[in-house]
């Protein structure tokens, strides 16, 4: 067995094995692990980021379309690291980039990158797309109606749908499938970190700040592939099965003369008017009212079905129908991913992107989260923190005195009369 320390391992296996694995483990050395490949990086530190993206011009009209603003946003880490911001309210963002290299589906998929609403976000989404397409992709007609491979990240919607959206296409059945159990986001004002992972052995996982929060098989969370199993088309009720769970009680007996019980009767207590005249008024009769001893026509009680076999179901059976796909994770099909790119509606503006990696490898997306997502985040805690104080100080500063000696007592002219 070996017991792994902070500092290392240490071996219970005897000499010889411990030289075998000495021995490979210098192989190993040698030829080293293999190199994450980076098929996309961009963190928006320079003016430069115009010329990598484009922007979605030809997707709905100028005047929907909604202007993207490179900034650090109003509390940051560092103010010269920026990200992009959408920045005007009830309007479409459509903006996509290139790939450095193809994905092709051959190794894990990981897709990362940060999310900051500044503002009370109240409907709109903040989800980022890997496509394909290649040569074909047309980035300035790109929009909702573009097919993609990969649909991830927040999405806010009113205060039940808050939600991280988790979206794979599936050629061979030529949709987009969503995750069955819903996955949470954050929703405060400060930057977050989204990854997902897509790996070969048709697993997936996704980590918040990077902590996982949801991990599982693509055929148990996700409708890939028909049910394994199926009601017998074949198979019917038997004649003998008794699915009436209640049945009329034998014993209980409807009472003699319940029937000749009326729903109404005169009223006992009317009296006919002094005044009133039998031969001008006809003979008088008393009102009715509801009777205290009616009890409704008479209904036998119901007992528990000692026959009772329960509700029918037909047997389960494998489904003929049903095959396991080794190629799930093959999201980006056999022409691979070429484009990433953003398309969103915002209500209400204020969202700021940054740092976003598309690579085949969980380590190298970590690494590349403790240079610029977690360098930043504390410091951008502490200015937020700052800032509201400020506000709060200042909100009770502008608040109107209410000492005593400054009410005028006319106003409580008639106060102590509702007392």
């Amino acid at each position: 067995a070996v017991h792994y320390s902070n500092r290392g391992y240490k071996s219970n296996a005897d000499p010889s094995s411990t030289m075998k694995f000495s021995t490979l483990a210098a192989l190993a050395v040698c030829v080293g692990p293999a190199a994450a490949e980076i098929y996309f990086k961009e963190d928006f530190n320079d003016e430069g980021w115009t010329k990598r993206w484009t922007e979605s011009s030809k997707w709905k009209p100028a005047a929907e379309m909604g202007k993207w603003e490179h900034t650090a946003g109003e509390w940051y880490g560092d103010e010269n690291d920026k990200g992009i911001k959408t920045s005007e309210d009830a309007r479409f963002y459509g903006l996509s980039a290139p790939l450095s290299k193809v994905f092709k589906d051959k190794k894990d998929l990981v897709i990362q990158y940060s999310v900051k609403h500044e503002q009370d976000l109240d409907c709109g989404g903040a989800y980022l797309k890997l496509l394909p397409g290649g040569k074909k992709f047309d980035a300035a007609k790109f929009g909702g109606d573009t097919p993609y491979a990969v649909m991830f990240g927040p999405d806010i919607c009113g205060s039940s749908n808050k939600k991280t959206h988790v979206i794979f296409n599936y050629a061979k059945k030529d949709d987009n499938l969503l995750i069955k159990k819903q996955v949470m986001c954050e929703t405060d004002n400060l930057s977050h970190l989204y990854t997902l992972v897509l790996r070969p052995d048709n697993t997936f996982e996704v980590f918040v700040d990077n902590k996982s929060v949801r991990a599982g098989k693509l055929e148990d969370e996700f409708d890939f592939l028909p049910a394994k199993e199926i009601a017998d088309p074949e198979a019917k009720k038997p004649d003998d099965w008794v699915d009436q769970a209640k049945i009329p009680d034998p014993e209980d007996v409807k009472p003699e003369g319940y029937d000749d019980i009326p729903a109404e009767i005169p009223d006992p207590d009317a009296k006919k008017p002094d005044d009133w005249d039998d031969e001008d008024d006809g003979e008088w009769e008393a009102p009715v009212i509801d009777n205290p001893d009616y009890n409704g026509p008479w209904k036998q009680k119901m007992i528990d079905n000692p026959d009772y076999k329960g509700k029918w179901k037909a047997p389960m059976i494998p489904n003929p129908e049903y095959e396991y796909d080794e190629e799930m994770y093959k999201v980006c099909g056999n022409d691979g991913c070429t484009h990433v790119g953003f398309e969103l509606w915002q209500v209400k503006t204020g969202t700021l992107f940054d740092d976003i990696i598309v690579t085949d490898s969980l380590e190298e997306a970590q690494k590349y989260a403790e240079e610029t997502f977690f360098k930043k985040k504390d410091a951008e805690k502490e200015m937020y923190d700052k800032i509201q104080e400020e506000k709060r100080e200042q909100e009770m500063a502008d608040m109107p005195d209410m000492d005593e000696e400054d009410m005028d007592m006319d106003d409580m002219d008639g106060f102590g009369d509702e007392f």
